[in-house]
């Protein structure tokens, strides 16, 4: 997550801070955090002092790791954890019938920011965890949600920078264009180790009433047993009953 704040202030300096943290850290020490963000030790280690008594920071040995407090304030976010609760049920029934790894993420820019993930002991690997991101271009969840943005977005986007990430990374712009008007002709996307190696998935979108891309539903397994066309059908109805039932809690009440 990139931030618009003056780095100056004090609210930039502790964004700058939070922002620091990857989702494969377990603990990162004062001269890393510096070198990260830039910022003088002393007021990296000033400021962490304050997150730590905040509980937004947690000390530990070899450094601080983000705190139960930054948690406990994301479940407060009413879309998101409204999103969590209408879609994980639908999620674990598509785990349940396919045995695979589901995904549940919103757009965030550019990229695709993962919310949920229910998988088993078999799951495959993947570039996938809670809170990690990935680019819209180049996975079945993000290129589902790519389909129904804005054209100046698509367009913005297709013009721009399309890394490689595999041997099949599909990065030339009209082929990704043709592709996402075939995701809005069936309503879902497919990946084939685009993003990752030995992975193929599949993923349909969960749109307001006005066909703005909320959120998408994925399930990914490894190619050797996962077909995703056999599992469009469940996945674009997981998809539509989150929509549903989305848009009936957005209704107006009446009382």
């Amino acid at each position: 997550m990139t931030s618009s704040l003056d780095p100056r202030s004090v609210l930039g300096r502790i964004v700058l801070i939070l922002d620091a943290f990857e989702v494969e850290d377990q603990a990162v020490g004062l001269s890393e955090l510096a070198r990260r963000t830039g910022l003088p030790k002393a007021t990296v280690h000033r400021m962490c002092q304050d997150l730590v008594a905040a509980r937004l920071l947690t000390p530990s040995p070899p450094g601080y790791s983000l705190g139960r407090g930054l948690f406990e304030l994301g479940l407060r976010a009413r879309v998101e954890r409204t999103l969590l609760e209408v879609a994980v049920p639908f999620m674990q029934d598509l785990y349940t019938r396919t045995g695979e790894t589901v995904h549940l993420g919103l757009p965030d820019g550019d990229e695709i920011v993962y919310i949920s993930k229910i998988g088993g002991h078999r799951q495959v690997p993947a570039p996938s965890r809670i809170g990690g991101r990935m680019p819209l271009y180049c996975t079945a969840i993000g290129r589902v949600l790519l389909a129904y943005c804005e054209p100046a977005t698509i367009d913005r986007i297709l013009s721009g920078r399309l890394v490689r990430r595999t041997p099949r990374t599909i990065v030339g712009p009209g082929l990704l264009r043709a592709q996402l008007h075939r995701v809005r002709e069936e309503g879902v996307a497919f990946e084939y180790e685009e993003s990752s190696a030995g992975i193929a998935c599949i993923a349909a979108p969960i749109l307001s009433p006005d066909e703005r891309p909320l959120a998408a539903i994925s399930v990914t397994g490894p190619t050797s047993r996962f077909r995703p066309g056999e599992h469009a059908r469940p996945v674009r109805a997981a998809a539509i009953g989150v929509e549903s039932i989305l848009a009936q809690r957005m209704l107006p009440n009446p009382h």
